[in-house]
């Protein structure tokens, strides 16, 4: 219901189905967390989860998403454009979080930042943004298109570059609509 209240501002069944139906980026937050769910569902696992898995493997191919069902996010999660966009399964994105198109959130595998992204409430990620490692994006901050970002980002801090550096500390305020509670 969360995710639905972000791409259109309320809660219906005519709602759903129109973004079901119409809206590639809320059809794979659908399937991605029904597999999530029925994963996890002993009566499922050998009887619908691999159905479901199928279906979200269809779609990983056709919109060019890959965020596995076992990655955690939190609710009012909003794919904007589709395609490229790459999330580790071990990363953590907190709630009302905006994905552009060709977007990484990657895992590193050695070093000082060996892991993958944690991801604050309310962040804006921007077209070709990539954030790997063991990287925290603060409460609010925005990454700007085709950033690089190899530190923490500050909570309502705007970075931007290669490697990205704060811009700003102006927020994600009028990037981020209609917050799902």
């Amino acid at each position: 219901k969360a995710d639905l209240f972000r791409y259109d501002g309320k809660v219906s069944a005519k709602c759903f189905w129109r973004h079901f139906l119409f809206t590639p980026g809320y059809k794979y937050t659908v399937w991605m967390r029904t597999c999530g769910y029925l994963k996890v569902q002993g009566w499922a696992k050998w009887t619908l989860y691999p159905l479901v898995k199928y279906i979200l493997l269809r779609c990983r191919y056709k919109y060019g998403i890959v965020i596995p069902e076992y990655t955690v996010i939190g609710p009012g999660l909003f794919i904007n454009r589709f395609g490229g966009i790459y999330v580790n399964g071990d990363a953590i994105i907190g709630s009302n979080v905006n994905f552009t198109h060709g977007i990484m959130l990657g895992q590193q595998n050695r070093g000082p930042l060996a892991g993958s992204p944690i991801v604050g409430d309310r962040v804006f990620i921007a077209a070709g943004a990539k954030i790997i490692g063991r990287i925290k994006l603060g409460d609010g901050s925005v990454v700007g298109a085709n950033a690089v970002v190899t530190k923490d980002v500050p909570e309502n801090a705007v970075v931007g570059g290669i490697p990205a550096k704060v811009l700003s500390l102006k927020g994600s305020e009028g990037y981020i609509n209609r917050l799902a509670t």
